[in-house]
């Protein structure tokens, strides 16, 4: 993410990256305020926006499954999206140790996570070790707002 969520990977509800004129065409085009922008960017975009389904890619793998383009088309960008990142990522360090997975879908999606890595470390000397480690959300919360009223 960059100075706000929308930056990066298609996420749930959120575009990720996108062409800035798009804005101004929904603007200019279509008439869309500021206020109606920044809802789609923010809450009906990402897997739900292009699938018109949903943002919980276990629903999105059942349609997947079905036959749903959208819902298809919805994890191949992700995928994709992840792909580029990770490469990117890679030309820029050199390679790496490790690429980490984590959350709903790093956790629990076996096949997206086997998807994005299909052929990604082809060219590389030394194969990243890929990983999978709970976030624990819930814990790191309470334990910062534990360190926050005991003033640490």
């Amino acid at each position: 993410m960059g100075f706000t969520p929308l930056e990066g990977l298609v996420m749930g509800t959120r575009c990720g990256d996108i062409d800035p004129a798009i804005i101004t065409y929904l603007m200019l085009e279509k008439g869309y305020d500021v206020k109606m922008i920044d809802s789609i960017l923010n809450k009906q975009s990402g897997l739900k926006g292009i699938s018109g389904i949903s943002n919980d890619m276990r629903h999105l793998e059942r349609e997947a499954r079905r036959g749903n383009r959208r819902a298809i088309l919805a994890i191949d960008i992700f995928i994709y999206r992840i792909r580029k990142y990770i490469g990117a990522y890679l030309a820029i360090m050199g390679g790496c140790d490790a690429i980490v997975f984590t959350a709903g879908i790093g956790e629990h999606q076996s096949g997206i996570r086997r998807k994005i890595c299909l052929g990604l470390f082809r060219h590389l000397r030394i194969k990243p070790r890929v990983l999978v480690i709970p976030t624990r959300e819930e814990l790191m919360i309470a334990r910062q707002t534990y360190n926050l009223i005991e003033g640490r």
